[in-house]
């Protein structure tokens, strides 16, 4: 009898272990990982712009929870609290890794990085997400061009199930640690996806003012004051004029 129990536990644990590997592979075959495209844009002209996120995968049937790791040159900024204020309206979850200076010019500010979190439903195969993003005024250019170009690199795209474990680093994908939520509170594994079927970077071209013309802009300015305080005088001259002439009457 003891030798029988023992059996069925042996067998037991087995199918057990088993199974759990059979759902680890599943949760993520290199298959699946090879499905998975992201598309990266930027739209929306002048100062205030909004980066445009895309992400396609083959079916499944378990929830996929999605982390796009943005850095973002000092050229840029995104507000905090506009973000707050999409996140109450739209759902959007956007972590900052700093806090960032809004009025600060681009000579005096710092890259920084933004964690864009993404939740998809089972079998819906695609998600997408837009992000408001803005310029920073730059110097103003000695060499007479009037846009300066701002490159922003591709994502890192990182996966991950609360419903089956994620699977050893491979050939197709690597483990790396990340924030688990919005709240930074602790960090979870997430999959780095290796060769990932993307489109980017983008750039965007940022006007800025022309140093060249400093000596011009000078000297205009100072005859426009002139000019106006002079015509201000003489204003103010004739008022008190006529109000002296008119009380001699």
């Amino acid at each position: 009898m003891q030798r029988l129990y023992f059996y069925y536990s042996v067998a037991v644990l087995y199918f057990i272990h088993n199974g759990s590997s059979q759902e680890v592979q599943s949760c993520f075959s290199s298959e699946w990982l090879t499905s998975v495209k992201m598309s990266m844009k930027i739209a929306k002209a002048g100062f205030h712009r909004e980066l445009q996120y895309s992400i396609q995968y083959g079916k499944v049937d378990h929830d996929v929870k999605a982390l796009l790791v943005q850095k973002l040159p000092s050229g840029v900024y995104m507000d905090e609290y506009q973000l707050a204020n999409l996140r109450e309206d739209t759902g959007l979850e956007v972590l900052l890794d700093s806090k960032l200076d809004l009025e600060a010019p681009e000579y005096l500010s710092t890259e920084f990085t933004a964690f864009i979190f993404l939740s998809t439903s089972e079998n819906s195969g695609q998600h997408a997400v837009m992000v408001p993003v803005h310029a920073r005024y730059h110097r103003p250019s000695d060499t007479g061009h009037l846009q300066v170009k701002v490159d922003i690199e591709s994502p890192r795209l990182l996966i991950r199930s609360d419903q089956c474990k994620i699977p050893p680093p491979g050939s197709s994908h690597v483990v790396v640690e990340a924030p688990c939520t919005l709240s930074n509170v602790s960090l979870c594994s997430w999959l780095k996806i290796l060769d990932l079927q993307e489109t980017g970077p983008v750039s965007l071209e940022i006007p800025v003012g022309d140093a060249t013309q400093t000596v011009t802009v000078c000297i205009v300015t100072v005859l426009v004051t002139l000019l106006s305080c002079s015509l201000i005088l003489r204003a103010m001259w004739k008022h008190s004029t006529y109000n002296h002439s008119k009380k001699t009457m």
